[in-house]
């Protein structure tokens, strides 16, 4: 029964087809039922109703039987609390709003394995795509283009500039439009696809409206029953290396585009976006204030027709305030220095320095002129002040006068004009300061951050790098809910979220992990905030993006009961900072030969990065929180990471094994990648997942190699590996002909088999030996030319 039903399913696959099921395969409906029933059913097989996919009809029905395989049936008292632990976790977990809301199309297996002390492990694998593949770049991609047309729209109200500065100008507002308009081609495809799909297969990774979507994104669980009915999940979401295919890499990937670049940012005032938004509000500030001064002013000149000390007095008392307000707000040490790099052509001050011959430079002299203008306000008010008191010292009653002006009047208007002349141009220059922090900060965050192409390379790498995080993030923590150390190990430290990639040092995924090191990095600027969603329906608990690129928060909402459950400075909205890190090590035949012909220090270079930035994470938490550092020391397991990265071995998998467990030890997020996430990353997956059930479950050692089969088995019928296990021959998993138990695996394909690795170690070595012989013989003949 179990085969024939692998053969009614591969009837829906193009032939030679070996994307994701979940994406390719044409689903006829779905039903459910509970293994409970089906074994205890006395005349097997169980019927329940297939029904459409919207659940609305039927369309028939489904026989499934049970296998009856001897000598491993397990106790009467086990069987029933495993099927409660299985039926109980999936409808509590999986029909759980969050996890409807985050996960879509799953797939699942069962499989039941046996502990080293007779007993059974009941283990059930689900992968399930995300509406987060595509929910959050659109997110994204409306974030980026409000963000630069609000840039462009605000240095076009700059007002007359400089020829220089002008010219800056115009380069912002057509790298500002050209970026929206390429967004918005994308969005508007994206909306179309999204609405008929959640998933970007990898024969669609060189597309050029899916650049921002992730490649074969899926959540890969396993959720392992022990005999004493205790239930645990294991996550890692895989997804294919985030990197630009549609630009392709005959440039190379981001790190080397972006080192082309170095000197557009530092030409360029260091200007970030919170000094530019305290420039807008000085601004702001000043132009409040400027028409209180100028009013007084006139009411001043007003009171002094009547000839009255008392009113005079009161009025010069509100000018003088007003004035020290004024001067105080413009006394900014972010003026004084834009001014002077203003001044300097744009080239960052230096405090202190002097050109030649003792004299100061341009910059300085614009500095020391702004302190000028601030003292002009306050010498001049000062003035008016005196020029009171002497007036009040005078006769109160003075003589009639004849018509005309005031004595007192023509004594103030001068000062009162010399008043109002010096804030005009503390105004003026204050206006030209923050014009210059506004235009060098758009043009830094814009042109400064290299071509548009590449611009749009970074914001489409880090759209895939973060869907992917995000969809790990929500699992994670809707996993660790009860988890009181975990709660607040995220407020108090924050999230880990660790990359695994497998990609080679040669050729094209050279590129891909350039781009995948820049895309990680600048995840270190999200940061997470878990909010109360307004319902349960399944639009109201998709994550959302909000603030701009290099300051992005992702609100994660809860169900109001599941929201209550959460420590009370995480309810409150405190920012939960990602702290990312990525470890690569390459595995394939490409890998080989830049090792032996090429270059791989670039993995170095980034392994080594990484172990630092964990061994930070770490430091931090076990000061934070001591209790979540685990039973085990986390300084032995980052030793030994260090010991992996200090070992001179090809193609050293312990690197990314020893990063795992220390992942794993302080509840991080997993996210495993090669190229497309098919092959590789399901071979690393399912490795993983066997070698868990045997350090964590006590999976025996004789079962390890069936294990590891029947879950690549089950990878190969997914669609997720293609070339690993021949084609033909589609048994049952873990069984093949000739044996009606079912427990034994053909051992061709046995871990330990030689002729059945992943990657031909012989031709590889035959390969690289071929090579060398032909440069050989190439300088042979060159000599002989020669003579």
């Amino acid at each position: 029964m179990q085969s024939g039903m692998m053969a009614c399913t591969k009837c829906f696959c193009p032939p030679g087809d070996n994307s994701s099921s979940a994406g390719q395969r044409s689903f006829l409906g779905f039903t459910s039922f509970s293994i409970r029933d089906l074994l205890g059913s006395k005349e097997p097989p169980v019927s329940p109703s297939l029904r459409t996919m919207d659940g609305g009809t039927e369309a028939g029905e489904v026989k499934v039987s049970r296998l009856h395989m001897e000598g491993e049936t397990p106790p009467r008292f086990e069987c029933p609390a495993l099927c409660d632990s299985l039926h109980g976790s999936f409808q509590d977990g999986e029909n759980s709003p969050t996890m409807r809301a985050v996960l879509c199309a799953s797939v699942c297996k069962v499989y039941r394995f046996q502990t080293e002390d007779q007993r059974w492990l009941l283990v059930r694998e689900q992968m399930s795509e995300t509406p987060l593949s595509f929910s959050l770049p659109k997110q994204l991609l409306s974030a980026l283009i409000r963000t630069h047309a609000s840039r462009a729209q605000e240095v076009k109200e700059l007002g007359d500039l400089s020829p220089r500065w002008d010219g800056l100008r115009h380069d912002v507002v057509r790298h500002c439009d050209h970026l929206i308009v390429n967004y918005q081609e994308t969005l508007a495809e994206l909306e179309k696809l999204s609405a008929s799909s959640c998933f970007k297969s990898s024969s669609s990774k060189s597309d050029k409206h899916l650049q921002f979507v992730p490649t074969n994104l899926h959540s890969q669980r396993m959720e392992v029953s022990d005999p004493d009915a205790t239930r645990v999940w294991y996550e890692v979401i895989t997804f294919g290396a985030p990197a630009d295919h549609h630009q392709a890499f005959k440039h190379g990937g981001l790190k080397k585009l972006l080192s082309k670049h170095p000197n557009h940012r530092g030409s360029l005032g260091s200007y970030s976006l919170d000094e530019s938004s305290r420039a807008r509000a000085l601004l702001a500030g000043a132009a409040q204030l400027q028409p209180l001064v100028f009013g007084l002013t006139e009411e001043l000149l007003s009171v002094s027709l009547e000839l009255s000390a008392v009113r005079l007095q009161l009025v010069l008392e509100g000018l003088a305030q007003q004035t020290e307000r004024f001067v105080h707000a413009l006394k900014d040490e972010l003026v004084r220095s834009a001014l002077s790099d203003a001044g300097s052509d744009g080239a960052p001050h230096q405090h202190g320095t002097t050109s030649r011959g003792g004299r100061t430079s341009p910059g300085q002299q614009d500095g020391e002129e702004w302190d000028r203008v601030l003292a002009n306000v306050a010498v001049s008010l000062n003035c008016i002040v005196a020029m009171v008191d002497r007036l009040r010292g005078r006769e109160v009653t003075p003589p009639l006068q004849e018509a005309g002006a005031s004595p007192w009047q023509e004594q103030l208007l001068p000062l009162v004009v010399a008043l109002r002349d010096c804030v005009r141009e503390a105004v003026g220059k204050a206006r030209a300061a923050v014009t210059f922090v506004i235009l060098q900060e758009a043009a830094a965050t814009t042109v400064g951050q290299g071509p548009a192409h590449v611009v749009q390379r970074r914001h489409a790498v880090f759209s895939q790098a973060l869907s992917a995080a995000v969809c790990g993030f929500v699992l994670k923590l809707y996993g660790g809910l009860e988890d009181p150390d975990f709660l607040l190990q995220l407020h108090s430290v924050g999230l880990l979220v660790q990359f695994e990639g497998l990609l080679s040092t040669y050729g094209e995924e050279l590129g891909m992990l350039e781009d995948m090191e820049v895309a990680v990095d600048d995840l270190s600027g999200v940061t997470f905030a878990v909010t109360q969603a307004p319902g349960d329906e399944a639009e109201d608990l998709l994550p959302t993006l909000s603030g701009a690129w290099g300051g992005l928060v992702v609100e994660v909402p809860l169900p109001p009961e599941t929201f209550a459950l959460l420590p009370r400075e995480t309810r409150d909205g405190r920012l939960i900072p990602v702290h990312p890190v990525l470890f690569n090590i390459g595995i394939n035949q490409q890998q080989s030969l830049a090792e032996r012909f090429g270059d791989s220090s670039l993995q170095e270079t980034v392994n080594q990065h990484s172990c630092e930035r964990l061994r930070a994470y770490c430091n931090a938490l076990t000061h934070a929180t001591p209790r979540t550092a685990g039973s085990r020391s986390l300084g032995d397991m980052l030793s030994s990471l260090e010991r992996s990265l200090d070992t001179k071995k090809r193609k050293n998998v312990g690197v990314l094994w020893s990063a795992a467990t220390v992942c794993r030890e302080v509840h991080g997020v997993r996210l495993t990648s090669c190229k497309s996430a098919k092959d590789r990353t399901a071979m690393s997956v399912t490795l993983e997942q066997c070698a868990l059930l045997r350090e964590r479950h006590s999976l025996g050692q004789q079962h390890f190699s069936a294990a590891l089969d029947c879950m690549r088995r089950s990878r190969r019928s997914w669609g997720q590996i293609s070339g690993c296990y021949p084609q033909s021959g589609d048994h049952g998993c873990g069984q093949h002909p000739g044996d009606p138990r079912g427990s034994l695996v053909p051992q061709s394909l046995s871990p330990e088999a030689p002729g059945r690795h992943l990657y031909p170690v012989v031709f590889l070595l035959v390969t690289s030996h071929l090579l060398v012989l032909w440069l050989i013989l190439s300088l042979v003949v060159l000599l002989a030319r020669y003579q």
